[in-house]
């Protein structure tokens, strides 16, 4: 079993995330984390989606996607050199006395405050999952309120297309 981030180019229509999640779903197979935005092309959409499994789970899920009316073009991104991103916001407890001690993790992480409160402070950091994951772990022991991730977007390296 192993990682898998898929790209899915779609037409722009209601509806077509239920039906990608739903095969998915009767299928057996759990998505870990799904993004749909605009594509570079009027009318269409790009689903990236992560899930785990084997090669042979792949082929059969690309064979049923093929079959929706709406999905135009399945790639496996993570068959090639790709560079994918996540964003996460973490809204931490933070008196004054342990500011200075979040501002180094930030600073290390190349992540930012994006917003300060009398007694929290909330951290934007951008980066692969292992990053995100990383800075989660480190901000625990502060107290993490509340944590909001986007899940995974993606785009192969260089000049495939």
């Amino acid at each position: 079993m192993k990682k898998h981030t898929i790209a899915v180019l779609v037409n722009d229509q209601p509806g077509v995330l239920q039906r990608v999640s739903g095969l998915f779903g009767r299928r057996g197979f759990n998505i870990e984390s799904i993004t749909v935005g605009a594509s570079e092309e009027q009318g269409l959409s790009r689903m990236v989606i992560v899930t785990t499994g084997t090669d042979q789970m792949l082929e059969q899920i690309t064979k049923q996607l093929y079959k929706l009316i709406d999905v135009i073009k399945v790639v496996d991104l993570s068959a090639s050199p790709m560079v994918a991103r996540e964003l996460a916001l973490l809204k931490v407890s933070a008196e004054p006395n342990v500011r200075p001690e979040i501002f180094g993790v930030v600073e290390t992480f190349r992540a930012s405050v994006v917003d300060i409160g009398t007694h929290s402070l909330m951290v934007q950091v951008v980066g692969d999952t292992d990053k995100i994951d990383a800075m989660i772990e480190l901000m625990k022991p502060y107290g993490i309120k509340e944590l909001s991730r986007t899940g995974v977007t993606a785009l192969t390296r260089g000049n495939a297309r």
